[in-house]
């Protein structure tokens, strides 16, 4: 029997989870969609009128920073579990909320300060044991990248390796969305995750780079070459201390001339700043601003071309044998949009979120506490995401575009 659940955010990825989950009567038998922003959720919720889907979308007014009110929502709507797919600012709040009325949780992105470009799981996993003790769940990171690279790690240790010991999660997106500068998810946000200074893990410690410095050219199925930038991302830090054999972890993702050049102008006339500046005697935040004025990214949709292309690519050691493993997923932009009205950045990160919640309500995925993905059965979620959009393919022993 289905369960009852509250999704937080109506975004790009909120469109795509609401969408997906009221799909899903099997799983879910009733789906909540609160916002800031009650509009938003409410043409979210009449697109799944129009389009037919066998579970009528509720919606609900919340400000996901006030615990007493998401509080109140939480205690008059009694669900099952939350999906977060807000700001990463606001993970903390909605997990305290859950804590207060019983719920459990889910998000997709990692907790980090509004005032610190920074993101870390040590804020969340201090949740572990107040969660444990609730006997609550909550499961972090189960989007894309975080999520499904994770998934595909812990599926390929499962079936592949005795030990990992080099790991490189490849993130492409040949799309073009026809807009001049534009981000795929919150530009605030993307913003602040690729100026940041870029990390990567090796031989048991963290090396710091400059932002975009390391770049090389990788090859992507059914793509080909494209260039390719060493960034710090979030799921490194949980993958190394899940599977301490690794020697090298390292995430790459692409990005195109142009979108660089218009970073880096906006970054030397300080538009990129999370640093309150005076402006007509009041206080603004220059990258709140700019996310104001850029195209919102889930109306990018329609007129999107291409595909996204994200994989994990692992050597290490079966047998006493060298093994090279690639495990990967292709997303064409308007498959996406014809199913959901959704990018497909918006897609790969809404439907991995379905499925762990779908997986929770089940209670396939279940233990009380704190949880990255990697840390459960990795095969019934691999099943279910061949069945539910995000078909994947597997390579041992090819060639792999990186030296070791």
């Amino acid at each position: 029997m289905g369960k009852k659940v509250i999704i937080i955010g109506a975004g790009g990825v909120g469109n795509v989870v609401a969408k997906k989950c009221a799909m899903n009567p099997a799983y879910f038998s009733e789906v909540v969609l609160a916002s800031r922003t009650l509009k938003k959720c409410d043409d979210i919720a009449e697109e799944c009128k129009k389009i037919g889907l066998p579970i009528e979308v509720q919606t609900r007014q919340v400000d996901a920073d006030d615990v007493p009110a998401l509080v109140q929502l939480f205690n008059q709507e009694k669900p099952f579990m939350v999906i977060n797919v807000a700001l990463p600012y606001q993970d903390l709040t909605i997990m305290d909320a859950c804590l207060a009325t019983g719920v459990h949780y889910l998000d997709t992105a990692n907790y980090e300060p509004k005032d610190v470009a920074k993101f870390e799981y040590s804020w969340q996993w201090a949740y572990q044991e107040r969660f444990k003790k609730a006997g609550l769940m909550a499961l972090l990171g189960c989007g894309f990248d975080p999520g499904v690279t994770g998934v595909y790690t812990a599926y390929a240790n499962k079936h592949y390796f005795d030990e990992m010991h080099y790991l490189d999660i490849i993130d492409c997106n040949a799309g073009d969305h026809g807009k001049a500068f534009a981000t795929n998810f919150n530009p605030e946000i993307n913003i602040r995750e690729i100026t940041q200074k870029g990390k990567y893990w090796e031989n048991g410690e963290w090396v710091e780079i400059d932002a975009m410095s390391i770049h090389k050219p990788i090859s992507y199925p059914n793509i080909g070459p494209k260039e390719s930038y060493l960034l710090y991302h979030e799921e490194l830090e949980s993958l190394v201390k899940n599977f301490p054999t690794i020697k090298r972890a390292r995430f790459w993702m692409t990005f195109g001339q142009a979108y660089l050049t218009h970073l880096e102008v906006l970054q030397n006339v300080g538009m990129t700043s999370i640093h309150p500046i005076k402006f007509n005697g009041m206080d603004i935040v220059p990258l709140e601003f700019l996310k104001a004025v850029l195209p919102e990214p889930g109306t990018l949709g329609e007129n999107y071309s291409g595909q996204t292309s994200i994989g994990v690519q692992i050597k290490g050691i079966k047998d006493e044998q060298d093994v090279s493993y690639y495990v990967y997923n292709n997303c064409h932009h308007a498959d996406c949009y014809k199913e959901v009205q959704a990018q497909g950045v918006s897609y790969t990160t809404g439907v991995p979120a379905m499925i762990g919640a779908s997986l929770m309500c089940e209670g396939v995925w279940f233990n009380p506490g704190v949880y990255n993905v990697e840390e459960f059965n990795p095969d019934p979620f691999m099943e279910l995401l061949n069945i539910h959009g995000l078909p994947w393919h597997e390579e041992v022993n090819g060639e792999l575009p990186h030296t070791y």
